[in-house]
């Protein structure tokens, strides 16, 4: 009889501490909860600007820096779209703009992998020629014609001459993470570009071929 009242006390105290780990769990925020609000900088907050004001609701600078002019700016938003009106971005708003914020940590592998890509291919670039390298990269992942993994289509063979000359494995400039942060929550300076070349040094005549779109620093982005 001893035996089993201890057996039922242990099973006891073991479902007591499941409930409390799961309360903790359900109480804990989630990585991708994340709260931009008056005095937040970064890219996140560049990005929640430049959407707003490519929709008419912000008229400030592309700063990222959360101030006045962007908390009213958020209102009108929310007053909108029938969301909380509190000038705060949170996760519903961030929603509605189609921001992805959990894009932006720093622990993430793409990020990491994305900027040395970056980081090699358009070092001295303008800042939005580094964004625009990096957006091609993810438009050829959505693209039917390369491998529909980031990873694939840097390390597809003979894709990237970085990787060849050994610049793929150099320092990362920082201005690269940025870059690749905002070209994976969505900002595409490429216009769609799924090919880009620098015309002073490309040894193919094909490449030559493409559709001009854009051209931005030494690149010129092509369909």
């Amino acid at each position: 009889m001893v035996s089993r009242k201890k057996i039922c006390i242990a099973l006891a105290l073991i479902f007591a501490l499941n409930i409390i780990i799961i309360s903790i769990a359900q109480l804990t925020p989630k990585a991708d909860a994340a709260v931009f609000k008056r005095g937040s900088t970064g890219s996140v907050v560049r990005e929640i600007q430049t959407r707003l004001k490519n929709q008419a609701f912000y008229f400030g600078n592309i700063d990222g820096i959360y101030g006045s002019r962007t908390v009213e700016a958020v209102k009108k938003y929310q007053r909108r779209y029938g969301l909380k009106v509190d000038g705060i971005v949170g996760k519903q708003t961030l929603a509605a703009l189609g921001i992805n914020a959990s894009a932006y940590s720093s622990g993430s592998g793409n990020v990491n992998l994305l900027a040395r890509l970056i980081s090699a291919e358009a070092r001295g670039e303008p800042y939005r020629g580094q964004v625009a390298v990096g957006a091609v990269v993810l438009n050829r992942v959505k693209h039917p014609s390369f491998p529909n993994t980031m990873a694939g289509v840097i390390y597809q063979p003979g894709a990237f001459t970085c990787l060849q000359d050994g610049q793929f494995n150099q320092p990362v400039a920082e201005s690269a993470y940025r870059a690749a942060r905002d070209a994976i929550n969505g900002w595409d300076p490429s216009g769609g570009a799924i090919y880009y070349f620098n015309p002073n040094t490309a040894t193919s005549a094909w490449i030559w071929s493409r559709p001009l779109i854009v051209v931005i620093g030494t690149h010129r982005f092509c369909a």
